[in-house]
């Protein structure tokens, strides 16, 4: 495609269901509001269903709000439950919400919360509602990485939940290297089946509230430089929208800002570290999410 995409290039989206988790503020409100714009029927999943609902209210559309909280299993389940009755076909999950720089918490069912959150519970949403996708030709899963996945970032197969010491940035960093992981191995595994398609983008470094729990070294330089260093919301939802929506987009693409250093610019293709691609990590970290989540996929092993 030549030019720059924008959100003029949405193809018409009428008649498809898209879920958009964290979609209440930010990035994941403008990927859900622009959705909505093209004739989406568009799932807003929040953990405050208030706010929800009073985002829902500034979009026009077909909107509604699911109650997730991707801290908790139950939360996760529960969720899914409510979404595959509602939903007997879904064409679009787009795995959005993520926390950031924590200090160190927990979720509900013991996870660090960045990696139990950014990407234990997208892995375990996904699995309970791929059944609703793999039998829609166009499907697409996408899940929102990050630049952060090449900061002090690896996998810690010994020490995954940070008990022994904890690095705010290296945990963000690890779970946003473990969502590519998880895209590419889950692209992987639907290749056979014909229909979904796994795709990862990232938003370079918008201008939304996901940086509150970031150092003051990074908080401060940011806040005061941020009209040079941002891009405003609907810029950064563009890589997502645009791994959700382009035709052209192919399994286990990453799309994220376009300028040199993917900080700010118009959506294209991108690559990502090393690490992301090593095969043997990445069906390790599918085995773990599986013992941790207690969720399976209706996917066989895939051809390697």
């Amino acid at each position: 495609m030549s030019g720059n995409w924008t959100e003029q290039h949405i193809p018409d989206q009428h008649g498809r269901v898209a879920i958009v988790t964290g979609a209440n503020t930010g990035l994941g409100f403008e990927t859900a509001r622009m959705l909505a714009a093209r004739g989406a029927s568009v799932v807003l999943a929040v953990r405050d269903t208030e706010k929800g609902r009073r985002a829902a209210a500034r979009i026009s559309g077909d909107v509604t709000v699911q109650a997730l909280d991707l801290a908790s299993l139950d939360s996760i389940r529960s969720a899914a439950a409510d979404l595959r009755a509602a939903h007997p076909r879904i064409d679009l999950l787009i795995n959005n919400a993520g926390v950031m720089y924590t200090p160190r918490q927990t979720t509900a069912d013991g996870f660090e919360l960045q990696f139990g959150t950014n990407h234990l519970g997208h892995f375990a949403l996904t699995g309970l509602l791929l059944d609703r996708l793999l039998p829609v030709p166009g499907s697409r899963v996408v899940t929102v990485s990050s630049t952060g996945h090449r900061i002090r970032a690896a996998v810690h197969f010994d020490d995954l939940q940070w008990e022994r010491s904890y690095s705010r940035i290296g945990a963000y960093g690890q779970a946003k290297l473990a969502n590519l992981m998880f895209t590419y191995e889950l692209q992987r595994r639907l290749a056979p089946h014909g229909t979904t398609v796994a795709v990862a983008a990232h938003p370079g470094v918008s201008n939304t509230e996901l940086t509150r729990n970031a150092p003051a070294a990074i908080r401060l330089p940011v806040t005061w430089l941020a009209p040079l260093l941002t891009q405003k919301a609907e810029m950064g939802a563009l890589p997502t929208l645009r791994a959700a929506t382009d035709p052209a987009v192919a399994g286990g693409q990453y799309y994220g800002p376009g300028n040199r250093w993917e900080i700010r610019g118009y959506p294209k293709p991108v690559g990502s570290s090393p690490d992301s691609h090593d095969e043997a990590a990445q069906q390790r970290l599918w085995t773990v999410s599986e013992e941790l989540t207690g969720v399976t996929f209706p996917l066989g092993r895939p051809v390697r």
